[in-house]
């Protein structure tokens, strides 16, 4: 059993950055496509980012494209999300998840991955 634990939220203000981290453990994360997806309070999770096994492909969503930057350490088992110019509505919690046994991008849909964190909260104030 793969287990997420994120970590890296907080309060900020608006245009500040932050960087998540996911620690996994339990399984074999260099096999697992790695995505991030966050919840607004009164609106559905939705994707932010993801990466392949080997950190050569990258998809994010339109919002924060340009902005954030995902990323990761095979030989650590943690995938990052660097959030540059942060906007109130960035505010949400923020979730890793992975898929497993995946090659090339876990994709945008919840429904496709396995396993998931418990959030981190990330606040951005205007």
């Amino acid at each position: 059993q793969v287990q997420l634990v994120e970590s890296g939220g907080g309060l900020v203000q608006a245009g500040d950055s932050l960087r998540l981290s996911c620690a996994a453990s339990g399984g074999t994360f260099n096999r697992y496509g790695m995505g991030w997806f966050r919840q607004a309070p009164g609106k559905e999770r939705e994707f932010v980012a993801a990466i392949s096994w080997s950190g050569g492909s990258t998809a994010y969503a339109d919002s924060v494209k340009g902005r954030f930057s995902i990323s990761r350490d095979n030989a650590k088992n943690t995938v990052y999300l660097q959030m540059n110019r942060l906007k109130p509505e960035d505010t949400a919690v923020y979730y890793c998840a992975a898929r497993r046994f995946t090659i090339g991008l876990p994709g945008s849909e919840e429904r496709r991955y396995d396993y998931w964190g418990q959030g981190t909260q990330v606040t951005v104030s205007s």
